[in-house]
């Protein structure tokens, strides 16, 4: 952690969301009825890791995870890991990411009873094998405090990075006292399913840039359209085209410097996914020319760029 003194009083800067979690369950007194109970924190983090295990964007010191912890009871958790291997599927895919899943049972010095590591234990079986998807089984591999599916990504040179993770948690709920009231009125204790889809923004941001060799996909990239004007006299009906693609939310340039055409072509095709070129003659109407098939990418946007826009589509 980085620690650090203000008026002889100790402060830290936050490492993790999970204590604020349960201090901000723990403020009043629970009802079964309230769970399963999902706080989401995409707040900033800061670990002071050692200098040496710093590597680019994959190894930071100060990040942000989108970052979730669900207070439920111990028979709600099989919904609740269903519920996040089915949005984690949908996301890896849109991504196009391909991943692995493991889960990794109970270790020697596990802490708990025996009784609920089993039952959660068989509640992530069930999970995983809900998704028809392969998975492996890592004996002993869990944490102390709860099993948990670890969940390996692999980039475009298939390397793996682990980003998305599920963890139960058993013995937070006992150190921060964490109880609510059953339908009988007794004190129970929760359980919390820690789970990240992305895991750290930062990690990804850069497991994406290789992944997609800086080249993204049309929906992602943050710039979607250049505009190559050939001449001089279309710059003002370039700025017209670029003014209707934002008014449908496009990120929108015109490459208005001095290079040549053929330069700017070429550095359109390299910065932009989806490409036009803007054409006139003294006799015609100036057109439009897209250079990429990616406009039939438009609909993963709910949008289309419409008339004059999709004439001369060139592949």
């Amino acid at each position: 952690m980085f620690c650090f003194e203000v008026e002889k009083a100790e402060f830290g800067l936050k490492p993790m969301n999970c204590p604020g979690h349960c201090l901000m369950f723990a403020h009043r007194t629970r009802s079964y009825r309230e769970l399963p109970l999902r706080y989401a924190d995409f707040g900033v983090l800061h670990r002071n890791e050692y200098s040496g295990a710093l590597q680019g964007l994959t190894r930071v010191r100060r990040f942000q995870q989108d970052d979730a912890h669900i207070f439920c009871r111990p028979a709600q958790v099989l919904q609740e890991v269903q519920t996040f291997l089915k949005i984690l599927g949908e996301v890896y895919a849109t991504f196009g990411l391909t991943y692995s899943m493991a889960l990794s049972t109970r270790p020697e010095g596990y802490l708990g009873e025996l009784d609920l590591w089993n039952q959660a234990e068989d509640a992530l079986r069930a999970a995983l094998e809900s998704t028809g998807q392969q998975w492996t089984i890592n004996e002993g591999d869990g944490a102390f405090y709860g099993p948990k599916i670890d969940i390996c990504v692999f980039d475009a040179l298939k390397r793996r990075f682990q980003c998305a993770t599920v963890q139960l948690d058993f013995q937070l709920p006992i150190r921060f006292k964490l109880e609510y009231q059953s339908e009988e009125g007794r004190m129970e204790r929760p359980v919390i399913v820690h789970r990240a889809i992305l895991g750290s923004v930062e990690r990804m941001f850069a497991i994406l840039t290789e992944h997609y060799a800086g080249k993204w996909p049309l929906w992602l990239n943050p710039c979607q359209v250049c505009i190559v004007p050939i001449t001089d006299s279309v710059y003002e009906f370039a700025d017209g085209v670029r003014a209707r693609l934002r008014a449908q939310h496009f990120f929108c340039e015109v490459d208005t410097s001095n290079n040549k055409m053929q330069k700017k072509v070429r550095d359109a095709k390299w910065v932009g996914d989806l490409r036009s070129c803007g054409a006139a003659e003294d006799h015609k109407e100036p057109e439009y020319t897209f250079w990429h098939s990616s406009i039939s990418e438009l609909g993963i946007m709910g949008c289309s760029v419409g008339e004059p826009l999709s004439r001369k589509p060139r592949r």
